[in-house]
Parts: C-alpha cells; sequence; structure tokens
C-alpha cells in the first residue's frame, strides 16, 4: 500500500510574513530562501509525524482487499474518502458506489470498511482509494506545537546555513524533535 500525493495543501501553515517576523527580517532579498524552509519545515514534520498537516488529497492503491475488508489508510487525520475505484489490469477503472463503504476515522489509524459486496480487484489490477486527509484547510487547524517545530526548523536552518562548513549533529534540532515528538504515529506494517 503506497499513498500517492494528487494535490498538497494550497497555503503553508506558517505565512511567509509570520516567518520573517519571527526571523526579524526586514528585507525581501530572501524571501524565495525562507518560503522554501517553511514547505521543508513542513514536509518534514509530515514525514516525521505521519500526519497531513492541512488539506491535501491523495490515492491509496492496493493489490488486493484485505481479508477483514477493513483497511487501515496510512495516513492521518482522514477527512473523507473520495472515490474508491477497482482498476482493471488494461488500465480501465469502475468507481464502487459509495453506499458499499463507509470511513471509519474514529481509531487512529482511519480505517475503510468496505461492504461484502465489493468484488475483489481483478488478477493483475488494483483498487484506488482517494482521500482528503489534514487538520484543516488554513493554518489556524494544525496545533500550535506543529507551527512552532517548523518555525523552529526554518529557523535553524536559515542561521546555518553552511556558512560554518558541516556541522555534527542532526538537521533537525532537538528542540523540534521534542516539539513533534508527542504527534509521532506508528508505522503501518
Amino acid at each position: 500500500m503506497t499513498p500517492i500525493a494528487l494535490a498538497g495543501p494550497a497555503v503553508e501553515p506558517i505565512s511567509l510574513a509570520d516567518m520573517k517576523l519571527y526571523l526579524r527580517l526586514d528585507g525581501d532579498a530572501e524571501d524565495d530562501l525562507v518560503a522554501a524552509l517553511i514547505a521543508a519545515g513542513r514536509l518534514t514534520v509530515e514525514r516525521k509525524t505521519r500526519l497531513c498537516l492541512l488539506h491535501q488529497s491523495w490515492r491509496v492503491r492496493l493489490a488486493a482487499w484485505p481479508g477483514s475488508r477493513a483497511v487501515a489508510l496510512p495516513l492521518a487525520p482522514v477527512i473523507s474518502v473520495d472515490a474508491v475505484r477497482l482498476v482493471a489490469p488494461g488500465g480501465g477503472a469502475e468507481l464502487v458506489g459509495a453506499d458499499l463503504y463507509r470511513l471509519d476515522a474514529a481509531g487512529d489509524p482511519a480505517r475503510l470498511l468496505l461492504d461484502a459486496a465489493v468484488p475483489e480487484p481483478a488478477a493483475g489490477g488494483a483498487a484506488e482509494i482517494d482521500l482528503l486527509c489534514g487538520f484543516g484547510a488554513g493554518p489556524s487547524a494544525v496545533p500550535e506545537p506543529l507551527l512552532l517545530a517548523i518555525r523552529r526548523m526554518a529557523a535553524h536552518w536559515f542561521e546555518h546555513r553552511g556558512d560554518e562548513g558541516p556541522r555534527p549533529g542532526p538537521a533537525v534540532p532537538a528542540d523540534a524533535l521534542a516539539l513533534i515528538a508527542p504527534f509521532m504515529r506508528p508505522r503501518l506494517a
């Protein structure tokens, strides 16, 4: 089961203006760098926690349904299941009716529960599940410790841009790791 990003968030969880204020920057000469560091910080937090911070569209592809007919979804928090389809070996796809599955978002991981009437993917075919994930559409939905972790990472990377030569130690500062530690999710088998 491999998640495939279809569409990333419309905005970053920290605005360029807020990050420049945090860094105490006045000019706009380094705006591109600061914006890139914000995006890198978000991606790092998402990778380490296995959480989607802002609304994002993803596709999960499977070769077969699990025997229990409950698919543990590898992303969180799951807001909705937008489509379930069976993909034929030749590439054609057939949508599964929305009345034949439901999202159980209460647990961690969230699960897609399939009705017994949903057929197995054909040999050599696959099943695809399209999801909308994230805490919300805007930065105010993201938990504050994760926002602070992004700020701390971006500030650390901004201050240590390689001007001093190679530096020992982790690329993510310890204080940022401590902020995201309570949000880290176990990896699904």
